[in-house]
């Protein structure tokens, strides 16, 4: 099956400096793919190559098979929603919504049932007539959805969809995004710094830097076995412990004093491994895959209280200590601690 869109070793430079760096990236017809990455990662340059508004210097970038190559942004079928939302502010929400169809030039009869079937889509029904300055954050946001889906496009861009809004709105505002894709039935490519909106909405979630793609993956697939050092602490701030391995395939961490065994033996070469903070408990067990330190800070999270403990060996790691397992270790209580072998995720450099 060929895939809606398709980028194969996308390079684009400015000045010398590396953008996109090679980048190869299948986005499947309605799949919602989150493109996750700090300031410069490369992120919204890549997504500002898929609409035509930048020039690859080497690669393709295909829609369903076809190559976008020469193809202007609005000869594309694609629509792009900015953080900002762009909104006329002397127009109607309606008028906002069927702008493109207009300029389309397609029958007035036409506009006014798709702008109505959009408008009911994004829950905005009665509020036609507004314009965007009577209108909350997150209803503006709904209209520059819906602007953007009542062309119908094969793909649909969102730039930071979620970043104008107000905390309270955003997880709020965020399942309607999510349920919205599902409705419409177009594939969603959205750009975003924030790793929970990324797992929360995307089926799955590609995590750049330095222009690069180092994995692609479901979002709980991404957070349990990380592949790379960089994806392990940029999602969820897992402990990283560092050491070598053993002849028999385990990782020997002096900086934490214990011994690291996976299920399986940790691949030749690895340096480093990584322990998710709920995945660790304290435990009066010893050997493998146990750790004596002593708390140094306790901070109280609601369901949980962050640890951090100080282990023999040096190292500083984080420990979430469920509330059901009652009151946490104060600050200078000496503890152990263990995790299961699956809890230890071999990472490459």
């Amino acid at each position: 099956m060929t895939p809606r869109l398709s980028l194969t070793a996308v390079t684009r430079r400015f000045e010398g400096v590396t953008a996109l760096d090679g980048v190869s990236l299948d986005v499947a017809a309605g799949e919602f793919l989150a493109l996750l990455g700090g300031s410069g990662s490369g992120k919204s340059t890549l997504l500002r190559v898929i609409a035509g508004f930048e020039t690859p210097d080497s690669g393709t970038v295909s829609l369903d098979g076809a190559d976008l190559a020469g193809v202007p942004p609005h000869r594309r079928p694609v629509n792009m929603m900015f953080q900002s939302y762009a909104l006329f502010p002397h127009m109607s929400v309606a008028a906002n919504i069927g702008y493109g169809l207009r300029r389309e030039g397609r029958p007035r009869a036409e506009i006014e049932a798709r702008v109505a079937q959009a408008v009911a889509t994004v829950r905005l029904e009665g509020m036609e007539k507004r314009r965007p300055d009577a209108l909350s954050g997150g209803q503006r946001q709904r209209v520059a959805l819906a602007r953007a889906l009542v062309k119908r496009p094969r793909l649909l861009l969102l730039d930071e969809p979620l970043g104008a809004l107000d905390a309270n709105l955003r997880e709020r505002t965020g399942f309607e995004l999510r349920a919205i894709q599902r409705e419409s039935g177009a594939a969603f490519v959205m750009v975003t710094h924030d790793q929970a909106e990324a797992l929360a909405l995307a089926d799955r979630v590609a995590v750049m830097d330095r222009g690069r793609l180092l994995q692609v993956a479901p979002p709980r697939e991404l957070y349990e076995r990380p592949a790379t050092r960089f994806v392990a602490t940029f999602l969820g701030a897992a402990n990283i412990l560092s050491g070598a391995r053993t002849a028999d395939g385990a990782l020997h961490c002096h900086e934490a004093a214990c011994t690291l065994r996976a299920p399986t033996p940790i691949p030749e070469g690895t340096a480093a491994a990584a322990i998710r903070p709920e995945r660790i408990r304290i435990a009066t067990t010893t050997g493998d895959n146990t750790a004596a330190g002593t708390v140094e800070e306790a901070a109280f999270r609601g369901e949980s209280s962050l640890l951090l403990v100080r282990l023999a060996g040096g190292a500083l790691i984080r420990v979430s200590h469920a509330e059901e397992g009652g009151a946490p270790p104060p600050r200078g209580t000496p503890v152990h601690l263990a995790w299961d072998a699956d809890a230890v995720v071999p990472l490459a450099e």
